[in-house]
């Protein structure tokens, strides 16, 4: 089970013919980010605690701000390496979505 994460400058496909450009795409911790939202997230946290590890989950440039504060305390929760490298990364791709107005992330879990 692993979580990727790709930032797109617009909404994910919704339907439409074309989609919008993806930014960047996160591949390199996905098993990582799923043990450590699994073992550390809040259950109360509004935002990480909706991420699918088996489906897809998306977050516009709002949601991403507000879970940008949610994956800080996660970080300090973390207990190895790669997981702290896993929400360091998740943490610079929701501070980017969240700086960029129309931006989306999506989370596609396994």
């Amino acid at each position: 089970m692993g979580i990727d994460i790709a930032l797109y400058e617009g909404r994910p496909n919704n339907g439409r013919r074309t989609s919008p450009t993806m930014l960047h795409l996160s591949t390199d911790h996905g098993q990582a980010l799923a043990e450590a939202l699994a073992a550390h997230a809040d259950p109360s946290g509004h935002r990480l605690h909706r991420i699918d590890p088996y489906g897809d989950t998306l977050f516009n440039e709002q949601d991403a701000g507000a879970a940008f504060e949610e994956a800080t305390t996660l970080l300090a929760r973390c207990t190895t390496e790669e997981q702290r490298a896993a929400v360091r990364d998740l943490r610079n791709l929701l501070a980017h979505c969240a700086a960029t107005p129309g931006s989306w992330v999506a989370f596609h879990g396994d």
